[in-house]
């Protein structure tokens, strides 16, 4: 059975209320998933996290949440090889912030790709402006990622 880490940067939690409603969809096909609200730099380098999803939510200027941030820092600060790791990104934020619109999300993928991460597909960019639950736009974007990802395990 294959793993899916998702990992959850929220204020509000939005990103949780995310990270819960496409679960299933992974649950669905094979996948082992766990969620992490709490995610630490231990949880992203260990062996089993070769796949993951980040649901993330940007907060202030272009900041990562309180529940994020530390695992962020531990990322930049001890430069841990990542290229074990494939992943896909939901970016969400709100345009009328302009330039740090989704900033946490175009900064960790950012991150995770100067230590050696695959990010597989685009990254999805949620704009609370243009749509109210985030899920609407979220569900069927992980469902085509689900597709490319069964189509390359085949």
């Amino acid at each position: 059975m294959s793993t899916l880490k998702i990992f959850v940067a929220t204020m509000y939690g939005g990103s949780l209320d995310v990270a819960e409603q496409v679960k299933p969809l992974f649950e669905d096909v094979g996948y082992a998933v766990t969620i992490h609200e709490q995610p630490t730099l231990e949880d992203l380098a260990e062996p089993s996290a070769a796949l993951a999803l980040f649901c993330i939510s940007t907060t202030g200027s272009g900041d990562y949440p309180g529940n994020f941030a530390a695992l962020a820092r531990d990322i930049a600060e001890q430069g841990p090889d990542l290229s074990h790791l494939r992943y896909g990104l939901i970016a969400l934020g709100d345009s009328s912030y302009g330039d740090t619109f989704c900033g946490a999300g175009r900064a960790l993928d950012a991150l995770l790709e100067e230590h050696g991460a695959v990010r597989l597909g685009e990254r999805l960019e949620v704009d609370a402006m243009e749509t109210f639950m985030a899920d609407d736009e979220a569900v069927p974007w992980v469902e085509a990622w689900i597709a490319e990802q069964e189509l390359s395990r085949t």
